[in-house]
């Protein structure tokens, strides 16, 4: 049975050590299971283990640059631990020390903390970090809110990276409200042609990537480059865009596989506006899981977008 893995991340004094602690306090969470606490980040908030219901909880303080799987999986044997909490450096990558993880471990839940007084300067000057640790969160507590702040530039930031995150607001007075803005999507896809605009490449890709189904036996037009895929087959190719989620150095090609019988006369990286019908199925691409799938019904030559690289 894999073990479960219950990561907290944010910035230094987010508030992570605080809710870990109560989190171990409350019976609901903590009914005896032994659990591995590793610290991978010391802040003024210090552990209190003597306040836990119960001698069952093993803290050790480790380097997160340093750490191996064997080094984990030792001391999971070691306090024949049956869960494990993790509170990561905010400094660090996440998916750097998840590759780490014993093959055994699971993710059972990720929450990223953000004082709401510092997160957007984070973001400002280290937007990487911040990327990093939204992308993979369940949900994203943002403290220390005034009461009556605006809290849209958070909702803003947040939803950037991940549309499917929980936000929960925790104001000075003590409050908690969850966020419940709709954020529409910039095209409709309830149209019989869904019309992506170049600067929404971004947008609908994330979204038909995450959600397959609901696009399913509907029709898109969009303008992307032509790009070719590893071991396709005659009469593929892969529309797509370069996508930009925080800085230069993450720049990637978005594109989907997409049938077309003249694909192999398309010149790789020209410009094209593709109108195709979409379907969910299989693909080399999907590495044994169901994707979008396009058919093209036309690939007509496009002048270049005029942001050539999309962002969010």
């Amino acid at each position: 049975m894999p073990i479960p893995v219950y990561v907290f991340t944010g910035f230094l004094d987010a508030g992570k050590t605080k809710f870990i602690q109560e989190t171990l306090e409350d019976p609901r969470f903590n009914a005896g299971e032994r659990t591995l606490l590793l610290v991978f980040e010391e802040g003024e908030e210090e552990y209190d283990l003597s306040a836990l219901p119960g001698k069952n909880v093993f803290m050790e303080v480790l380097d997160q640059d340093q750490v191996t799987a064997k080094d984990l999986f030792a001391l999971q044997k070691r306090y024949k631990a049956q869960r494990v909490v993790a509170e990561l450096n905010g400094m660090k990558l996440v998916g750097d020390l998840y590759q780490r993880f014993p093959d055994t471990w699971a993710i059972a839940q990720e929450v990223m903390f953000a004082d709401a007084n510092t997160i957007l300067q984070y973001n400002a000057n280290m937007r990487n970090l911040v990327v990093d640790k939204l992308s993979g969160c369940e949900m994203v507590v943002f403290n220390r809110v005034a009461p009556g702040a605006d809290t849209m530039p958070l909702h803003k930031l947040a939803r950037a990276v991940n549309r499917r995150v929980d936000i929960l607001y925790e104001d000075t007075a003590g409050n908690s409200t969850f966020d419940d803005v709709v954020d529409p999507l910039p095209f409709d896809v309830n149209a019989p042609v869904i019309q992506v605009g170049d600067e929404d490449y971004g947008l609908w890709y994330r979204d038909i990537s995450e959600e397959p189904e609901k696009y399913a036996g509907k029709t898109v037009r969009f303008k992307a480059q032509v790009a070719r895929l590893r071991r396709s087959k005659a009469g593929m190719f892969a529309p797509g865009r370069f996508v930009m989620t925080c800085c230069v150095e993450d720049i990637q090609f978005c594109g989907l596989p997409c049938r077309y019988a003249k694909a192999e006369s398309l010149p790789d990286r020209s410009w094209v506006t593709v109108q195709a019908d979409i379907a969910v199925e299989k693909h080399p691409l999907y590495h044994g899981k169901d994707g979008p799938v396009l058919t093209a019904r036309t690939v007509q030559p496009a002048p270049p977008a005029a942001q050539e690289v999309v962002t969010f």
